[in-house]
């Protein structure tokens, strides 16, 4: 080859390589905020789905359980799911079967056949979100919220209650839907976009979808503030949405270490610090 074809041939992969990454960095940025708004929940741990103990006398997303959290001072991540008349709960799991031995699908269930149920064998039923908010006592929040068929209801109650809340507090959810959902109607609000490795989103989805999910390549329309990413190996797109200023927010901790390089964390079964940076 030639130097001028050389040379031409180089130009063009650098070209392309440049044109990648530009690509690249299109979806993976991350939405803009200030320290300010970041940090209620900076350097901060937070209790997942509550204080709840591996016993299970203090269940999962349980009002003991957040209780016992803000008393010591720690942030707080809850779930919210929406009822089959229009109600909003806190609760984790599509189906209450494994927290409560009874299967049903929460959002095809009434508040009033949800509250028969018990939490783990316990006597705690499960909490509305506006019982969890008040047994928080203005602790900072991370609020989930889970998908599901009437994604723009859930979105648009949880906005609705949450803006009662005396105390700081963002939203999170797997679905890009109801990230953007925030993004457009509530601008003003911290979001988080939940993600995990590709080969346990794809449990859930199909393979494509755990390829977008996965990478986080849905920011380039919901412009998250943080990355709420699964404990271990970030696809490269993910290291770089954190380099281009998105939180990094790891989930589920069982160790102290979680915290050397993670801008939050989500915990549960130990005692870290209230704060760390």
């Amino acid at each position: 080859m030639s130097l001028n074809k050389w040379t031409e041939a180089a130009l063009i992969a650098a070209g392309a390589a440049a044109a990648a990454a530009g690509a690249a960095a299109f979806l993976a940025a991350p939405g803009r905020c200030d320290a300010k708004e970041k940090a209620p929940f900076y350097g901060r741990n937070f209790a997942h789905r509550g204080l709840h103990r591996i016993d299970k006398s203090t269940p999962e997303n349980s009002l003991p359980a957040f209780e016992h959290a803000a008393r010591i001072g720690y942030g707080i991540e809850l779930d919210v799911h929406i009822t089959s008349d229009g109600e909003l709960v806190v609760f984790h799991d599509d189906d209450t079967a494994r927290v409560c031995g009874q299967p049903g699908r929460v959002e095809d269930m009434s508040l009033a056949a949800l509250r028969e149920l018990r939490l783990c064998g316990t006597e705690n039923k499960i909490p509305t979100l506006a019982e969890a908010l008040e047994a928080a006592h203005g602790a900072p929040l991370i609020v989930e919220l889970k998908r599901g068929g009437r994604n723009a209801e859930l979105c648009r109650k949880t906005y609705e209650a949450m803006k009662g809340y005396n105390g700081p507090w963002c939203v999170e959810s797997f679905d890009p839907r109801i990230v953007f959902w925030f993004r457009v109607h509530a601008p003003e609000v911290l979001r988080g976009q939940l993600a995990a490795r590709y080969a346990n989103m794809r449990k859930s989805a199909g393979a494509v979808t755990a390829f977008i999910l996965s990478r986080c390549l849905a920011n380039a329309f919901t412009r998250p503030h943080f990355i709420a990413y699964e404990i271990g190996r970030k696809p490269l797109t993910v290291r770089l949405s954190e380099r281009l200023g998105a939180m990094k927010v790891a989930w589920t901790s069982l160790e102290w270490k979680t915290e050397d390089k993670n801008d939050a964390v989500i915990f549960q079964f130990y005692r870290p610090r209230v704060k760390y940076k």
